[in-house]
């Protein structure tokens, strides 16, 4: 959910103008830099991958069903919610977006409708380790042509918070570190083309994730744009196919005037698609 507070709304030409077709814009984008599957990918993992975890994040991989599955290494997963920009009423989203490992990348399509009438459509992506946020209006207008420092670590921690919520198992390799804070919480870090950026993730008894806390990212405020924790709790979860699931998903800011939740709706469970090409993904 990287969605920011002014107008830098996520999407380039090929989400179409008016973002009809979100699922299929995004697989043709993820496309252009996914072709080969990964090798190994069918190993399982087993107890002794999280031997040397802290008790917390091992707690968390178990509640999550990750012991015994062959590693995730991508997902298209499609989101239903609501947005609002700040001091503004919340306004109908819809957003497609196709996460990998191999190479590690994020690639998400998003269509607001502004005061409910005007579509404004989006790209956010992370790609050979460069972020990047673009967006039109009416696919005409640019309202947003966002890149840099600030961008590239912020759309890592965004693609690291969607791996901890759905598809955990990405997180077990060599460019993710874990740490223990506490018996109901633990910092994970990855690092990316030299970009690093960490998480505190807090769990309840069962292992399950309640929130995602970074402050590697910025928001876009009128004075520009500013280093602020940015959070992602959870209001439930369910089981889907033998799978933990989210029930319910809000991100929001913390400012020096308050907590300012911008994001909030719902993965939609039947739709995700896991550990496929994105060439190879049936029609929707």
């Amino acid at each position: 959910m990287a969605l920011s507070l002014s107008l830098h709304l996520p999407l380039g030409p090929l989400a179409g103008p008016l973002g009809r077709d979100l699922r299929s814009s995004v697989l043709r984008d993820a496309a252009d830099h996914v072709r080969v599957t990964p090798a190994d990918v069918d190993d399982p993992v087993t107890e002794a991958d999280l031997d040397a975890l802290p008790d917390a994040a091992r707690r968390y991989l178990g509640a999550m069903g990750v012991v015994g599955r062959p590693r995730d290494w991508s997902f298209l997963v499609e989101f239903i919610g609501r947005f609002r920009l700040r001091g503004r009423s919340w306004m109908p989203c819809h957003s497609w977006q196709y996460n990998a490992s191999y190479p590690l990348l994020r690639t998400y399509h998003m269509r607001i409708d502004f005061g409910r009438v005007v579509p404004m459509v989006g790209q956010d992506t992370y790609v050979d380790g460069r972020g990047a946020m673009r967006g039109k209006l009416l696919g005409l207008v640019t309202v947003a042509d966002g890149h840099g420092p600030e961008f590239d670590l912020g759309e890592l921690a965004t693609y690291l918070n969607d791996a901890v919520l759905l598809a955990p198992s990405m997180l077990l390799g060599p460019a993710v570190t874990w740490s223990a804070v506490d018996d109901a919480s633990f910092t994970v870090s990855l690092t990316d083309h030299g970009h690093r950026v960490t998480a505190t993730v807090t769990v309840d008894e069962a292992g399950l994730v309640t929130d995602f806390s970074t402050e590697d990212r910025w928001c876009d405020l009128p004075g520009g744009l500013v280093r602020a924790r940015w959070t992602t709790p959870v209001a439930g979860w369910s089981v889907v196919d033998g799978r933990p699931w989210p029930t319910g998903a809000r991100a929001q800011w913390h400012l020096p005037d308050g907590v300012l939740p911008y994001v909030e709706g719902e993965f939609v469970a039947a739709g995700i698609v896991r550990n496929v090409l994105p060439a190879e993904v049936r029609p929707g």
